[in-house]
């Protein structure tokens, strides 16, 4: 037992290195054959127990930063979110009734099956899917604007089945040939979108764009007395920026430190900037309007007027609100949070050119940033704010959702975060002009950074017009394994 308790450890140690911030994604590749050695001859509970641990392993270390912002909440959403290692502990279990074959398919689509709900139920936590652990391997991601994310999950848990039947059900190298194809196919893919060059001959087609990294820590934000200082970092660096002329200033989320509706003197000083400067400031701001506050983007134009907001859809729970708190009220007890109302409108900003805002952890569901591109947006922003996880891995993995979200949609998308990380990444998934400060630091450091952009064409991809259609191939191919097997009384 205590062998398989170990090798429990290890995948969840190996899957868990491929979403640290030094770019070890290799180790999804291999991560899950320690959990499939240790669920041998098991049955369906220790299955189930062993796999379960291996979860609690994973996001243990995966997201060990939100203790600085709640112990108990990190212990719950651990607990809760290791339920899904453990029901692919069960996928296991059952898959040994399966041909060899079955079960290489079988395998992989019921690991995305659980990563889609996992994102989706009880208001969703797409956080660190592992597909998302290859943000930086491009030629891989492109399948992207097909499958979407889903897909190079799929890639992934098919290489680690594959490798696991060939080591120890000795299924002969033929069980390699479809992964291979399957490489072969999606990196051939991958190689040919990355030769694809923007059409930089139209500069109505380009716009530049400047985004600014405040720093401001987290304790400092909602301090009276830091007010002050907080307006006059970002004036220092917006005025720096605007040096260079760009067409759009970004700031983080909740960058002005006051209340929009409400405090009025801290935003006439910023629309006094953008007077002064001449430029458009896209700025975060928290509203209150209608006896409720919203987490918004303030769009304020070259003559200093406010003239659209975008309010957050997606808010995040136990951060933003308490679900459920009418029905369980000890849940307030688990952090202690204002209350945000979610906003009712996909806004489009239409200066200087379409654009569709992500707040926070809005850029972790695909479904938001397809909705603004088929309304119309011509690249997409996220503003964020991940001061609150101090350093470490998080701003990382949180990035690797917005990666995703400019292949999926082969669009340009534009970052400012409060203490990073802040830049542009490319309809490829390419990151361009990040801020860093002069050891190459991306996170805890101030500063701005500008990026000519080409604006996306209206040319939408298969992802963002049929949406998860690869999820639901993945649900058909587990149904037919699953009719499969109860046709066939013998198997069982």
């Amino acid at each position: 037992m205590k062998k398989n308790i170990l090798l429990s450890f290890l995948a969840g140690l190996f899957l868990s290195l491929s979403f640290s911030s030094f770019n070890l994604w290799l180790f999804a590749w291999c991560g899950f054959i320690p959990l499939l050695i240790a669920l041998e001859n098991k049955s369906l509970r220790q299955a189930f127990l062993i796999a379960y641990l291996c979860g609690v392993v994973f996001w243990i270390l995966t997201i060990y930063w939100l203790i600085h912002v709640t112990l108990l909440g990190q212990v719950v959403l651990i607990l809760y979110l290791a339920i899904y290692f453990g029901l692919f502990g069960c996928v296991i279990y059952f898959s040994r009734f399966l041909s060899v074959n079955s079960c290489l398919f079988f395998l992989p689509a019921s690991w995305v099956l659980l990563e889609y709900l996992r994102s989706y139920l009880f208001t969703g936590f797409p956080w660190a899917l592992i597909g998302l652990s290859q943000y930086r391997n491009l030629p891989i991601i492109q399948i992207a604007d097909i499958t979407g994310a889903w897909g190079v999950c799929f890639l992934v848990v098919l290489v680690n089945a594959a490798l696991y039947l060939f080591l120890r059900r000795h299924s002969g190298a033929k069980i390699l040939l479809i992964p291979i194809l399957a490489l072969f196919l999606s990196l051939g893919y991958g190689f040919i979108r990355l030769s694809y060059k923007p059409d930089w001959r139209n500069d109505k087609e380009r716009l530049k764009i400047s985004v600014v990294q405040g720093n401001i820590l987290q304790d400092l934000k909602w301090d009276k007395r830091a007010v002050g200082f907080i307006q006059n970092r970002y004036r220092e660096l917006t005025v720096t920026a605007a040096a260079e002329e760009p067409e759009l200033i970004i700031w983080p989320e909740s960058s002005v430190p006051g209340v929009w509706g409400r405090d009025g003197a801290e935003f006439i000083q910023v629309f006094s900037l953008a007077r002064q400067l001449n430029t458009n400031l896209l700025v975060g701001a928290v509203s209150y309007f209608n006896q409720n506050y919203f987490n918004s983007a303030l769009f304020i134009n070259q003559l200093g007027s406010p003239v659209a907001t975008y309010s957050k859809l997606h808010l995040v729970p136990f951060g933003e609100y308490i679900p459920l708190k009418n029905i369980f009220p000890f849940l307030e007890t688990v952090a202690s949070i204002g209350d945000i109302q979610p906003g009712r409108e996909y806004t489009i900003f239409r200066q200087p050119a379409n654009f569709g805002v992500l707040i926070c952890f809005e850029d972790l569901f695909p479904e938001l940033s397809r909705e603004f591109i088929k309304r119309g947006a011509r690249f997409l922003v996220n503003i964020t704010n991940d001061a609150w996880y101090k350093e470490g891995s998080a701003p990382y993995q949180h990035f690797a959702a917005s990666v995703f979200r400019s292949v999926e949609n082969r669009v340009y998308l534009a970052r400012a975060a409060n203490t990073g990380i802040s830049g542009f990444i490319d309809p490829a998934g390419r990151i361009l002009g990040v801020v860093q400060n002069a050891r190459g630091k991306e996170i805890f450091v101030k500063g701005y950074s500008n990026q000519s952009i080409c604006l996306a064409a209206g040319k939408r991809t298969i992802y963002n017009r049929y949406g998860d259609f690869f999820v639901v191939f993945c649900l058909l191919l587990d149904v037919g394994v699953i009719i499969s097997i109860l046709r066939h009384p013998a198997r069982r």
